[in-house]
């Protein structure tokens, strides 16, 4: 365990961070999956901007590699394209 103020003070601030990226990351694989759930290829369409903004925010900050945002982005268009 922790013996110096700073590293408690660390320890109560990853906390903080581990539970705000679990939300954030636990929301976008939901939409992800909403997304994929879809028929009506317009409202995908929609939703689509909205999810790659999500994606993006996740690769940014480090939670998510930018190879594995890239390929759900490109994974996701494509799923939409095919639509009828």
């Amino acid at each position: 365990m922790a013996h110096h103020k700073s590293a408690k003070k660390r320890i109560r601030q990853d906390e903080r961070k581990r539970l705000h990226n679990r939300y954030y990351k636990k929301s976008t694989r939901t939409a992800i999956r909403k997304l994929r759930d879809l028929e009506d290829r317009t409202e995908a369409e929609k939703q689509l901007p909205r999810l790659f903004s999500m994606i993006d925010r996740l690769a940014k900050r480090n939670l998510w590699h930018a190879n594995k945002a890239a390929n759900l982005k490109s994974g996701l268009a494509l799923h939409v394209n095919q639509m009828s």
